[in-house]
């Protein structure tokens, strides 16, 4: 898409975009931002319910960006690290660190230890590549996309509490939140 491409779209001026973006990429970095902003907003955890609750409603939020925003989500992620300027990177690593942040909010952790900090960011990779699988075949009803992805995060916490008694401790308060 080119700056005339977005002026006729905004129903500005070439010259006006050029005036307050600069160009493409500073154009590009203030949709991105922008964006980010959005998600962060939309991804505010819910504070009532069951944990498993909570995260499922948080998937849900996630998943209505991910599809309302399905061409600039896909471009992004494909573009690999590598095609990426510093600025991209960064703000793509603040909204991964907030996310990371959050859940660790929720489970009442200031500073993970190395297991469950692993664990989490894997599980958030694994989100981020379910979402792009899921735009490019849709061939799973999101719903039950969802559930799958709950469900490999309770796992994923059940194995992470094998190699660490303090997330052992965690999978077991978690469990008997969800019980109660």
């Amino acid at each position: 898409m080119s700056i005339d491409d977005v002026a006729a779209a905004a129903g500005a001026s070439r010259a006006l975009v050029y005036h307050y973006f600069g160009g493409k990429q500073e154009l590009y970095l203030a949709a991105l931002r922008s964006a980010a902003a959005q998600l962060a907003v939309l991804l505010e955890p819910p504070t009532d319910g069951k944990p498993l609750e909570r995260l499922r409603i948080s998937l849900s939020r996630y998943f209505d960006f991910v599809e309302d925003h399905a061409p600039g989500f896909s471009a992004l992620l494909h573009g690999g690290l590598s095609s990426r300027n510093d600025e991209v990177g960064e703000i793509i690593d603040r909204i991964r660190q907030l996310l990371l942040t959050r859940i660790l909010q929720a489970f009442g952790i200031e500073e993970p230890r190395p297991v469950l900090r692993i664990t989490l960011r894997s599980w958030m990779a694994a989100v981020e590549t379910a979402g792009l699988d899921w735009l490019e075949r849709r061939d799973l009803p999101r719903a039950e996309l969802e559930r799958l992805l709950v469900d490999q995060h309770v796992v994923l916490l059940h194995v992470a509490g094998q190699h660490d008694p303090e997330v052992a401790e965690l999978f077991e308060r978690l469990s008997a939140e969800e019980l109660s």
